[in-house]
């Protein structure tokens, strides 16, 4: 016997608004099959108890999930911004200013000239120069070596990098012993002996000690009584110590034509080194003449990164060079490779008849300096135009 429950007054009104709610919901097709059959069994209306089903049945979300081609785009423009930021912070980390040492080497007496009395590129106190130049012009080098990374690259930097960040301590760092002083420029650990070996620039040793006959009639062209009664003659500088001359070919990485073409022998000898520094302000190349009595104490080049090659020309006896404390003596025809970072004296001992001591010296680079870190400090010590 079936049992039949008539709805009537609000329940028939709330049953039928589900009823309504549960079609349109689900569908035409199973909203037909609500009204007709009915999911609950029987044909015909539907009782009270059935409402909690019909409620759970209708309860459908209102809200699309999020798509998700979208979801995958946002994701892919979010990482693409954090990726953007750290590569833009790299850069910026990368090319920060650097304590830049001072780059007003480029100007005057940068490399200390090739000359016996120029040899250290260290003025004394008093003296305008490299060491005392340093912090007034000391973004120079800074700006350059930016300017160098941007149009090449930072690759093979990080000496000259370190360099420029340690410049407060150049022109009294504690080098070797102490006796290693560059007065601008020096490269951290690179190897540093007094004397390097002949071995280390055998070709531009070889080349120079070939080219002796002609170095040597060159300056026989150019030579005087060196007197000091007279000024000094067409090409040669003015004394700056007491006995001191120089005539130069290369000064600061500038070609002097002039000497040049009345020295060709010396010149094609020069023109056909390896490692000449002569894009550089730190290169020079000519005779340096230091007469007898004279003598030149305490001295220290300007940078750690070239070595001097002395060609001995005309050595009287009582010559003597000491550089870091080691003596050495030139001997005529021979080239004698020294580091004049390190402290060095110079003197003639000799007797007025033994006259003049004369060395051709040309500046080139020192034998560990790579040559990614050449091109840069070329860039960064171009001569002046």
């Amino acid at each position: 016997r079936r049992r039949y429950t008539v709805a009537t007054g609000p329940q028939k009104d709330r049953e039928s608004r589900v009823g309504m709610w549960r079609g349109s919901s689900t569908g035409g097709s199973q909203g037909a099959a609500m009204e007709g059959t009915g999911e609950l069994g029987g044909q015909g209306n539907w009782g009270l108890e059935d409402g909690p089903g019909l409620l759970a049945r209708a309860s459908l979300p209102i809200m699309p999930a999020w798509p998700l081609p979208l979801a995958s785009s946002a994701l892919t423009l979010l990482l693409g911004a954090l990726t953007s930021l750290f590569l833009w912070y790299c850069y910026r980390l990368g090319s920060q200013d650097m304590q830049a040492l001072g780059a007003g080497s480029r100007a005057g007496a940068v490399g200390g000239r090739p000359g016996g009395c120029s040899e250290a590129g260290r003025p004394s106190p008093g003296r305008s120069g490299e060491s005392g130049e340093g912090p007034r012009t000391e973004g120079l080098m800074s700006r350059r070596l930016r300017a160098y990374a941007r149009r090449y690259s930072w690759a093979g930097m990080g000496r000259v990098r370190r360099a420029a960040q340690g410049a407060p301590s150049l022109g009294g760092g504690p080098g070797v012993l102490g006796i290693q002083r560059p007065g601008l420029l020096f490269l951290p650990d690179l190897p540093s002996s007094p004397f390097v070996p002949r071995e280390a620039q055998r070709h531009d040793v070889e080349l120079l000690e070939s080219s002796f006959p002609a170095i040597l009639r060159d300056f026989g062209a150019v030579s005087w009584d060196f007197s000091g009664t007279t000024p000094p003659p067409r090409g040669w500088s003015p004394p700056l110590a007491p006995g001191c001359y120089q005539l130069l070919l290369y000064q600061a990485g500038r070609c002097q034509p002039s000497n040049c073409r009345r020295c060709p022998g010396a010149y094609r000898a020069l023109r056909g080194l390896r490692s000449f520094m002569s894009a550089n302000t730190f290169g020079n190349a000519g005779f340096s003449v230091l007469l007898p009595g004279a003598r030149l104490d305490g001295r220290c080049g300007p940078t750690n990164a070239r070595v001097r090659c002395h060609l001995g020309l005309k050595i009287p006896p009582g010559c003597e060079l000491v550089v870091g404390g080691e003596p050495q003596c030139w001997a005529e025809g021979h080239c004698l490779l020294v580091d004049d970072s390190f402290l060095y004296t110079v003197a003639h001992n000799g007797s007025p008849e033994d006259g003049p001591r004369v060395v051709f010296i040309v500046d080139l680079w020192h034998p560990n300096v790579a040559g990614a870190e050449r091109q840069a400090l070329d860039f960064v010590f171009a001569p002046d135009p």
